[in-house]
């Protein structure tokens, strides 16, 4: 009875480690295209923001921070459009149309923004980015916690992506919270998940308006 304990006990610290490793090995992964310098990001053709957050119709400082970064970029030529995708799965759940807001009101054309209203998990929103829109290149923008995770997808998925970090708050919960994020995104790419919603095809190329509803 005590050695198939410790067979268990062995087998269990091995799934725990191997759990932990994949976020670890995720970010080493990914490590070179990462960037904090808005002056150092290559160039691509579209920032993608990820959905998070949004308080009382606003987006969180989370998501404010991601929008102000896609913005930067925009202004500073690095990109010409901005995808914002997120869950509204319901009319009291709308993570993408405040963004849209945020950044006419920051002065981006109404043809350059692209809302994706089905990105309702990071791996969700990195495959529509490749299959609904057509990105081929792209600079995503979100907090460093987060960055790893949606940079690995993104590529995977076929995205010639680069990782801007955003800035903006997050704590100690925020990581712990990518490990099991992490084991699942990694599992999701093993098994080639298909979305439930896809669609027809909107260019990322056209203009972002016919996307707004």
């Amino acid at each position: 009875m005590n050695r198939f304990v410790r067979i268990g006990f062995l087998l269990c610290i091995c799934t725990a480690l191997a759990v932990l490793l994949v976020p670890i090995l995720m970010r080493a992964s990914v490590d070179r295209f990462l960037f904090t310098s808005l002056v150092e990001v290559p160039s691509a053709e579209v920032a993608i923001v990820p959905g998070a957050s949004v308080f009382e119709g606003e987006p969180s400082p989370v998501l404010a921070a991601r929008a102000n970064a896609a913005i930067a970029l925009f202004q500073m030529g690095k990109v010409s459009r901005i995808l914002v995708t997120g869950d509204n799965s319901a009319l009291n759940h709308d993570e993408v149309s405040p963004v849209r807001r945020y950044l006419l009101a920051a002065g981006i054309p109404a043809d350059d923004i692209f809302l994706d209203h089905a990105g309702f998990d990071t791996y969700s929103s990195m495959y529509r980015a490749k299959v609904i829109f057509g990105v081929a290149s792209a600079i995503i923008v979100t907090q460093d916690f987060h960055l790893p995770r949606a940079l690995f997808l993104a590529r995977e998925l076929g995205i010639q992506a680069y990782g801007y970090d955003a800035g903006g708050p997050a704590s100690i919960s925020d990581y712990l919270r990518e490990i099991p994020a992490a084991d699942k995104a990694l599992f999701d790419l093993l098994v080639a998940r298909v979305p439930k919603f896809l669609g027809p095809m909107i260019p990322i190329s056209g203009s972002g308006v016919s996307t707004w509803y």
